[in-house]
């Protein structure tokens, strides 16, 4: 009789450890439970980390994630406005807001990921089909000045990448929060032109190259000729200046020599006369010359060793 007690007391005893074990559940720091009793839900989400209750084997825990989790879109190729394919890789960044919206709408992750690829890909075609390819191409922040390269800077920029990201969040966040779900942001991961497109581009970008560098040679030419006609204007002011200050000294140095010619004239002038007669006669008169002069000539006086 003994043994039968002690049996059933461990039986017992077993069952409110089993009991006790499954009437308690710790959530952990970054995630939150629904309560569900019978599939149906039971009072409000559990937010707060820590040890909670429920009733055993009635009741049950469904777990769900409190931190922000990420969206990765599939890569698309994606018609603008004007006619033109650009390539689109796009990611968001989604939390839980309402655990208990969330497992009645959705009920897990998976399934949350694929109403994401569902809103947020019909919305980003949708705003990238109303906007023109500069739209999606360009940063919201551009500015000719800063922009160093680019095929399409003369074409005027309404909105800009950024802005349509804002818009896309805009627009599909309003639609979101009737599965649970806050939608944090959406950016684009990655835009590029398709290879048709990319192609044109680069021929737009060596064209408009071509055209800034023959404007920078144009003007060099321009700065050049300008220069070199203010060097020479420049060069004929010296050398005019050079060769009137020349003659002002030569004519004075003609003026004190003839000064000195007349000084030296008057004080004797028959010894003026044959100094300059024998510089006549050193000049006109070398060793294979030979002179036919009269007599009487002027030239021949101091020759004339009779006189």
């Amino acid at each position: 009789m003994n043994k039968i007690v002690r049996i059933t007391l461990v039986l017992i005893l077993i069952l409110l450890i089993f009991v006790t074990v499954n009437g308690v559940y710790i959530l952990q720091e970054g995630r939150q439970a629904i309560i569900t009793q019978f599939g149906r839900p039971v009072g409000q989400p559990v937010t707060e980390a820590g040890l909670h209750f429920k009733l055993p084997f009635v009741q049950e825990v469904t777990f769900f994630e409190k931190k922000i989790l990420i969206w990765d879109g599939d890569p698309n190729q994606i018609p603008t406005n004007d006619k033109t394919f650009v390539y689109l890789d796009v990611t968001a960044r989604w939390r839980i807001a309402d655990a208990l919206v969330f497992l009645q709408a959705v009920n897990n992750e998976a399934r949350a990921q694929t109403i994401l690829d569902d809103i947020i890909d019909g919305t980003v075609r949708d705003l990238v089909n109303k906007n023109d390819l500069v739209e999606i191409i360009r940063s919201s922040d551009f500015s000719p000045e800063t922009m160093i390269n680019s095929a399409i800077e003369e074409e005027k920029l309404q909105y800009g990448r950024d802005v349509i990201s804002a818009m896309i969040h805009e627009a599909a966040s309003q639609i979101t929060p009737k599965y649970g779900i806050e939608l944090v942001d959406v950016m684009f991961k990655r835009v590029n032109y398709i290879e048709s497109v990319r192609r044109k581009v680069y021929d737009r970008m060596i064209s408009e190259r071509k055209r800034i560098a023959a404007e920078k040679r144009s003007l060099g030419e321009g700065q050049k000729a300008e220069i070199m006609g203010k060097v020479k204007r420049e060069f004929q002011v010296v050398i005019s200046t050079a060769k009137r200050e020349a003659e002002e000294i030569k004519g004075k140095a003609d003026a004190e020599a003839a000064a000195i010619y007349a000084e030296a004239y008057n004080q004797d002038r028959e010894f003026f006369s044959f100094y300059k007669s024998m510089e006549s006669y050193k000049e006109a008169v070398s060793n294979n010359t030979r002179l036919i002069i009269p007599l009487d000539s002027e030239f021949y006086q101091y020759l004339d060793a009779e006189k």
